[in-house]
């Protein structure tokens, strides 16, 4: 296992936004990318944390930074999405909400760990192609590191164990920086994923590392990986 030896700021509630940013505001190294972990929460306060860092880091206000967390249960339609990709049968306990990412139809809930880069591509490469595939290699060569071999699949964002997803990506990038991003598939609740067609896709199936290894996995783990392997790509 590859650690990072990083130092996660928490942030327990998302109650006042603006002790939020004051709080990454004073605990930010401006020449690394910073990482925060904000344990579980709700879909919007968090989506609205995301815009009020973006134009933070837009306005160079704010270096380059992802937030770790898990979501409660949600299914989250992209700007263009198909609504008829959520099924009647969903469960009724997650809420929906209508974000502007790209993509179709996702699910996110407990087990799942989310990672938002917010990172101004002006200063990496000003490519919505390499940052995808960036964001690719990054959730690849961390599953390697837990013995879990995955790929890309032609024309199908994310990232794939054979032909199950185990990683779903939808971002939005304005002014080349970046928001939303991936949701990987730990250890969570698999039936909330029979209530749609995950984004989109008919003839595939989804999966998470829980199914693929035999190892215990820690949430602590896999964010430092992550921060190593985003680390390789993103600091300046």
């Amino acid at each position: 296992m590859i650690l990072a030896n990083q130092s996660y700021l928490e942030i327990n509630t998302l109650e006042n936004l603006s002790d939020c940013i004051d709080s990454i505001g004073s605990n930010v190294d401006v020449e690394k990318i910073n990482y925060i972990y904000l344990k579980e929460q709700k879909y919007e306060p968090v989506w609205e944390l995301q815009k009020q860092l973006h134009l933070l880091v837009k306005e160079k206000k704010l270096p380059d930074l992802v937030l770790f967390l898990e979501h409660e249960h949600v299914y989250t339609f992209g700007k263009n999405a198909n609504e008829d990709f959520l099924l009647d049968s969903r469960e009724i306990n997650a809420e929906i909400v209508h974000t502007d990412r790209g993509g179709q139809v996702t699910y996110h809930g407990p087990g799942q760990l989310i990672g938002y880069p917010i990172i101004n591509l002006n200063f990496h490469k000003k490519s919505v192609s390499w940052f995808m595939r960036s964001l690719e290699q990054i959730i690849i060569d961390t599953l390697s590191e837990f013995n879990i071999e995955a790929d890309r699949k032609e024309g199908f964002p994310g990232v794939w164990v054979n032909d199950e997803k185990i990683c779903a990506m939808g971002v939005r990038i304005a002014q080349w920086v970046t928001m939303h991003g991936f949701s990987l598939n730990v250890n969570p609740d698999m039936k909330y994923f029979d209530g749609m067609i995950p984004c989109g896709i008919l003839d595939y199936g989804v999966t998470s590392m829980i199914n693929n290894t035999d190892r215990s996995i820690d949430p602590e783990d896999i964010m430092d990986t992550l921060s190593f392997e985003f680390n390789k790509i993103f600091n300046k």
